[in-house]
Protein backbone atom coordinates (compact mmCIF):
# COMPACT_ATOMS: atom_id res chain seq x y z
CA UNK A 1 0.00 0.00 0.00
CA UNK A 2 2.85 2.43 0.85
CA UNK A 3 3.95 1.93 -2.76
CA UNK A 4 0.93 2.07 -4.28
CA UNK A 5 0.34 6.21 -2.70
CA UNK A 6 4.32 6.85 -3.03
CA UNK A 7 3.81 5.19 -7.04
CA UNK A 8 0.46 7.49 -7.44
CA UNK A 9 2.10 10.42 -6.15
CA UNK A 10 4.94 10.83 -8.66
CA UNK A 11 3.08 9.50 -11.09
CA UNK A 12 0.30 12.20 -10.99
CA UNK A 13 3.04 15.11 -11.45
CA UNK A 14 4.78 12.44 -14.58
CA UNK A 15 1.34 12.52 -16.07
CA UNK A 16 0.64 16.24 -15.52
CA UNK A 17 3.43 16.85 -17.29
CA UNK A 18 2.62 14.87 -20.25
CA UNK A 19 -0.57 16.03 -20.17
CA UNK A 20 1.21 19.48 -21.45
CA UNK A 21 3.42 17.72 -23.86
CA UNK A 22 0.36 15.80 -25.41
CA UNK A 23 -2.02 19.11 -25.36
CA UNK A 24 -0.05 21.07 -27.81
CA UNK A 25 0.96 17.74 -30.30
CA UNK A 26 -3.00 16.87 -30.01
CA UNK A 27 -4.60 20.24 -30.87
CA UNK A 28 -1.33 22.03 -32.74
CA UNK A 29 0.44 18.82 -34.06
CA UNK A 30 3.74 20.42 -33.04
CA UNK A 31 6.06 18.76 -30.18
CA UNK A 32 7.41 21.35 -27.51
CA UNK A 33 10.61 20.13 -26.91
CA UNK A 34 11.14 23.49 -24.40
CA UNK A 35 7.94 22.34 -22.04
CA UNK A 36 11.12 20.63 -20.11
CA UNK A 37 12.88 24.36 -19.47
CA UNK A 38 9.68 25.46 -18.38
CA UNK A 39 9.22 22.58 -15.63
CA UNK A 40 12.73 23.37 -14.64
CA UNK A 41 12.43 27.41 -14.51
CA UNK A 42 9.01 27.10 -12.68
CA UNK A 43 10.69 25.10 -10.04
CA UNK A 44 13.02 27.88 -8.77
CA UNK A 45 10.18 30.22 -9.58
CA UNK A 46 8.54 28.44 -6.92
CA UNK A 47 11.73 28.24 -4.73
CA UNK A 48 11.93 32.14 -5.07
CA UNK A 49 8.22 32.79 -4.33
CA UNK A 50 8.46 31.25 -1.07
CA UNK A 51 12.04 32.12 0.16
CA UNK A 52 12.48 35.61 -1.40
CA UNK A 53 8.64 36.74 -1.75
CA UNK A 54 7.78 35.23 1.22
CA UNK A 55 4.48 33.60 -0.02
CA UNK A 56 2.33 30.91 0.94
CA UNK A 57 3.11 27.67 -0.88
CA UNK A 58 -0.57 27.54 -2.38
CA UNK A 59 0.12 31.15 -3.49
CA UNK A 60 3.20 30.70 -4.87
CA UNK A 61 1.29 27.72 -6.45
CA UNK A 62 -0.66 30.25 -7.96
CA UNK A 63 1.95 32.29 -9.24
CA UNK A 64 4.33 29.58 -10.80
CA UNK A 65 0.71 28.24 -12.58
CA UNK A 66 0.65 32.09 -14.30
CA UNK A 67 4.51 32.16 -14.90
CA UNK A 68 4.17 29.25 -16.92
CA UNK A 69 1.08 30.57 -18.70
CA UNK A 70 3.15 33.70 -19.66
CA UNK A 71 6.10 31.26 -21.03
CA UNK A 72 4.29 29.09 -23.08
CA UNK A 73 2.79 31.94 -24.39
CA UNK A 74 6.59 33.01 -25.27
CA UNK A 75 7.58 29.91 -26.53
CA UNK A 76 4.40 30.00 -29.01
CA UNK A 77 5.56 33.40 -29.85
CA UNK A 78 8.88 33.64 -30.07
CA UNK A 79 9.84 29.39 -31.40
CA UNK A 80 6.62 28.25 -33.43
CA UNK A 81 4.49 31.41 -34.83
CA UNK A 82 7.38 32.89 -36.80
CA UNK A 83 7.72 29.34 -38.49
CA UNK A 84 4.07 28.39 -39.48
CA UNK A 85 4.05 29.33 -42.67
CA UNK A 86 7.15 27.05 -43.94
CA UNK A 87 6.63 23.98 -45.98
CA UNK A 88 8.29 22.19 -42.61
CA UNK A 89 7.34 24.09 -40.05
CA UNK A 90 6.96 20.45 -37.58
CA UNK A 91 10.46 20.33 -37.90
CA UNK A 92 11.87 23.82 -37.68
CA UNK A 93 9.43 24.32 -34.56
CA UNK A 94 11.02 21.74 -32.65
CA UNK A 95 14.18 22.93 -33.11
CA UNK A 96 13.62 25.92 -32.56
CA UNK A 97 11.90 25.09 -29.11
CA UNK A 98 15.14 23.36 -28.12
CA UNK A 99 17.13 26.68 -28.57
CA UNK A 100 14.32 28.43 -26.81
CA UNK A 101 14.91 25.91 -24.07
CA UNK A 102 18.59 26.44 -23.84
CA UNK A 103 18.06 29.83 -23.45
CA UNK A 104 15.77 29.67 -20.43
CA UNK A 105 17.78 27.50 -18.86
CA UNK A 106 20.76 29.78 -19.26
CA UNK A 107 19.32 32.46 -18.25
CA UNK A 108 17.71 30.59 -15.16
CA UNK A 109 21.86 29.03 -14.41
CA UNK A 110 22.64 32.83 -14.67
CA UNK A 111 20.50 34.21 -12.49
CA UNK A 112 20.35 31.44 -9.48
CA UNK A 113 24.01 29.65 -10.71
CA UNK A 114 24.42 25.83 -11.16
CA UNK A 115 23.88 25.13 -6.74
CA UNK A 116 20.33 23.10 -5.80
CA UNK A 117 18.35 24.86 -4.50
CA UNK A 118 15.41 23.83 -1.86
CA UNK A 119 12.14 24.77 -0.14
CA UNK A 120 12.65 26.26 3.55
CA UNK A 121 12.23 23.86 6.10
CA UNK A 122 9.13 25.44 7.70
CA UNK A 123 8.07 26.33 4.12
CA UNK A 124 5.44 23.19 4.31
CA UNK A 125 3.67 21.23 7.92
CA UNK A 126 5.44 17.47 8.12
CA UNK A 127 1.62 16.34 8.98
CA UNK A 128 0.87 12.33 7.57
CA UNK A 129 -1.18 9.83 8.40
CA UNK A 130 -1.29 6.37 8.85
CA UNK A 131 -4.36 4.70 6.65
CA UNK A 132 -4.00 0.97 5.90
CA UNK A 133 -0.30 0.29 7.15
CA UNK A 134 0.93 3.29 5.15
CA UNK A 135 2.02 6.72 5.68
CA UNK A 136 0.37 9.51 3.46
CA UNK A 137 2.13 12.90 4.22
CA UNK A 138 0.20 16.37 3.32
CA UNK A 139 2.66 16.96 0.42
CA UNK A 140 1.60 13.71 -1.20
CA UNK A 141 -2.17 14.70 -0.74
CA UNK A 142 -1.63 18.58 -2.21
CA UNK A 143 0.08 16.65 -5.33
CA UNK A 144 -2.83 14.26 -5.91
CA UNK A 145 -5.71 17.16 -5.39
CA UNK A 146 -4.13 19.79 -7.19
CA UNK A 147 -2.70 16.96 -9.86
CA UNK A 148 -6.05 15.49 -10.41
CA UNK A 149 -7.82 18.63 -10.00
CA UNK A 150 -6.25 20.32 -13.07
CA UNK A 151 -6.76 16.87 -14.79
CA UNK A 152 -10.63 16.43 -14.46
CA UNK A 153 -10.77 20.61 -15.44
CA UNK A 154 -9.03 20.21 -18.25
CA UNK A 155 -11.00 17.02 -19.54
CA UNK A 156 -13.84 19.27 -18.58
CA UNK A 157 -12.56 22.67 -20.69
CA UNK A 158 -11.72 20.40 -23.56
CA UNK A 159 -14.85 18.44 -23.82
CA UNK A 160 -17.67 20.91 -22.74
CA UNK A 161 -16.12 24.62 -22.96
CA UNK A 162 -16.50 26.59 -26.23
CA UNK A 163 -12.95 26.90 -26.49
CA UNK A 164 -12.45 23.02 -25.81
CA UNK A 165 -14.66 22.99 -28.80
CA UNK A 166 -12.63 25.46 -30.90
CA UNK A 167 -9.25 23.56 -29.71
CA UNK A 168 -10.97 20.38 -31.07
CA UNK A 169 -11.91 22.32 -34.33
CA UNK A 170 -8.34 23.46 -34.94
CA UNK A 171 -7.03 19.92 -34.22
CA UNK A 172 -9.33 18.59 -37.01
CA UNK A 173 -8.62 21.24 -39.50
CA UNK A 174 -6.95 24.80 -39.10
CA UNK A 175 -7.92 25.72 -42.12
CA UNK A 176 -11.71 24.78 -42.17
CA UNK A 177 -11.92 26.13 -38.25
CA UNK A 178 -10.51 29.05 -39.38
CA UNK A 179 -13.48 29.47 -42.26
CA UNK A 180 -15.95 29.24 -39.34
CA UNK A 181 -14.72 32.13 -37.42
CA UNK A 182 -12.67 30.75 -35.33
CA UNK A 183 -9.35 32.89 -34.12
CA UNK A 184 -6.69 30.23 -34.64
CA UNK A 185 -4.13 32.11 -33.47
CA UNK A 186 -5.57 32.84 -30.25
CA UNK A 187 -6.55 28.87 -29.56
CA UNK A 188 -2.74 28.16 -30.50
CA UNK A 189 -1.84 30.81 -28.00
CA UNK A 190 -4.22 29.55 -25.33
CA UNK A 191 -3.03 25.96 -26.30
CA UNK A 192 0.61 26.75 -25.55
CA UNK A 193 -0.65 28.79 -22.07
CA UNK A 194 -2.34 25.79 -20.74
CA UNK A 195 0.20 23.52 -21.56
CA UNK A 196 3.00 24.83 -20.47
CA UNK A 197 1.06 26.31 -16.75
CA UNK A 198 0.52 22.13 -16.67
CA UNK A 199 4.36 21.81 -16.64
CA UNK A 200 5.26 24.72 -14.86
CA UNK A 201 2.93 23.12 -12.01
CA UNK A 202 4.14 19.85 -12.37
CA UNK A 203 7.78 21.39 -12.02
CA UNK A 204 6.79 23.00 -8.59
CA UNK A 205 5.09 19.73 -7.35
CA UNK A 206 8.25 17.69 -8.14
CA UNK A 207 10.37 20.31 -6.74
CA UNK A 208 8.62 20.49 -3.11
CA UNK A 209 8.02 16.16 -3.16
CA UNK A 210 11.66 16.09 -3.14
CA UNK A 211 12.75 19.48 -2.21
CA UNK A 212 15.52 19.74 -4.45
CA UNK A 213 15.61 21.96 -7.75
CA UNK A 214 18.57 21.62 -10.42
CA UNK A 215 19.18 22.98 -13.58
CA UNK A 216 19.20 19.31 -15.26
CA UNK A 217 15.67 18.40 -13.71
CA UNK A 218 14.11 18.60 -16.36
CA UNK A 219 16.13 16.66 -19.06
CA UNK A 220 14.71 13.00 -17.11
CA UNK A 221 11.45 14.05 -17.04
CA UNK A 222 11.14 15.16 -20.91
CA UNK A 223 12.25 11.57 -21.56
CA UNK A 224 9.46 10.15 -19.36
CA UNK A 225 6.38 12.31 -20.39
CA UNK A 226 7.95 11.54 -24.28
CA UNK A 227 7.36 8.35 -23.55
CA UNK A 228 4.16 8.58 -21.51
CA UNK A 229 2.21 10.56 -24.48
CA UNK A 230 3.38 7.76 -26.85
CA UNK A 231 2.46 5.15 -24.82
CA UNK A 232 -1.09 6.16 -23.93
CA UNK A 233 -1.53 7.46 -27.19
CA UNK A 234 -0.25 10.54 -28.97
CA UNK A 235 -2.77 13.47 -28.40
CA UNK A 236 -4.77 11.48 -25.83
CA UNK A 237 -5.17 13.03 -22.56
CA UNK A 238 -6.97 10.37 -20.69
CA UNK A 239 -3.82 8.15 -22.06
CA UNK A 240 -1.41 10.50 -20.61
CA UNK A 241 -2.79 10.45 -17.00
CA UNK A 242 -3.28 6.33 -17.26
CA UNK A 243 0.90 6.49 -18.86
CA UNK A 244 1.85 8.63 -16.14
CA UNK A 245 0.50 7.19 -13.38
CA UNK A 246 1.56 3.60 -14.58
CA UNK A 247 5.35 4.81 -15.03
CA UNK A 248 4.86 6.18 -11.22
CA UNK A 249 3.93 2.74 -10.30
CA UNK A 250 6.37 0.92 -12.47
CA UNK A 251 9.24 2.74 -11.44
CA UNK A 252 8.48 2.85 -7.24
CA UNK A 253 7.79 -1.22 -7.30
CA UNK A 254 11.04 -1.60 -9.07
CA UNK A 255 12.57 0.61 -6.90
CA UNK A 256 11.09 -1.37 -3.55
CA UNK A 257 11.32 -4.90 -4.77
CA UNK A 258 14.49 -5.20 -7.30
CA UNK A 259 16.58 -2.12 -7.08
CA UNK A 260 17.17 1.53 -7.47
CA UNK A 261 19.49 0.56 -10.87
CA UNK A 262 16.97 -1.04 -12.29
CA UNK A 263 14.01 1.54 -12.25
CA UNK A 264 14.38 2.92 -15.22
CA UNK A 265 15.12 -0.65 -16.88
CA UNK A 266 11.66 -1.91 -15.57
CA UNK A 267 9.26 0.98 -16.19
CA UNK A 268 10.84 1.69 -19.69
CA UNK A 269 10.37 -1.97 -20.32
CA UNK A 270 6.82 -2.45 -19.08
CA UNK A 271 6.17 0.75 -21.56
CA UNK A 272 8.34 -1.13 -24.45
CA UNK A 273 5.90 -3.91 -23.82
CA UNK A 274 2.88 -2.36 -23.47
CA UNK A 275 4.05 -0.81 -27.33
CA UNK A 276 4.30 -4.19 -29.00
CA UNK A 277 1.17 -5.27 -28.18
CA UNK A 278 -0.67 -1.91 -28.89
CA UNK A 279 1.59 -0.16 -30.96
CA UNK A 280 -0.82 2.89 -31.10
CA UNK A 281 -0.80 3.01 -27.09
CA UNK A 282 -3.19 2.38 -25.29
CA UNK A 283 -6.02 4.95 -26.05
CA UNK A 284 -4.66 5.76 -29.46
CA UNK A 285 -6.57 5.47 -32.41
CA UNK A 286 -5.41 3.13 -35.60
CA UNK A 287 -4.80 5.24 -38.65
CA UNK A 288 -5.92 3.81 -41.83
CA UNK A 289 -3.08 4.61 -44.49
CA UNK A 290 -5.11 6.67 -47.76
CA UNK A 291 -3.99 4.63 -51.02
Amino acid sequence: MQQVFNGISSGSIYALFAIGFTLVFGVLDRLNLAHSAVFTVAAYVGIEFVVTGGLPIWLAIVGVLVVGALLGLIIERVAFRPLAGRPDAHFAGLISSIALGGILLSLLQARFGPDTRRFPPDAFPPTAWEFGGARVTLIQVLILVIAFGLMVGLAALVQRSRLGRAMRAVAENPTAAKVLGINVNMVTSTTFAISSAFGAVAGVLLALNVNTAQPGMGFAIELKGLAVIIVGGMGSLLGSMVGGILLGLAEVFAVAYIGSSWRDVIAFGLLFAILLVRPEGMFGVKKVREV
